[in-house]
């Protein structure tokens, strides 16, 4: 998975898995959901992220026990 933040268009992207993007659905304004030929979620972009997300420079990834 990589969590990439661009300033410059102010866009924060997630990738689940490198594949192919075969469909792409806006799931609410800002929002475009990336999905790979089979249906599967493989990506998220969220535009316009810093009034979206409230830190978009702080990732913490945790695993559930």
């Amino acid at each position: 998975m990589n969590v990439t933040y661009d300033p410059r268009t102010d866009t924060l992207s997630i990738v689940l898995t490198p594949a192919d993007v075969a469909e792409s659905n806006e799931d609410k304004p800002g929002v475009t959901l990336d999905y790979d030929v089979e249906g599967n979620l493989i990506g998220l972009k969220i535009l316009d992220a810093s009034k979206k997300v409230p830190d978009v420079t702080n990732v913490n990834l945790k695993i559930a026990v």
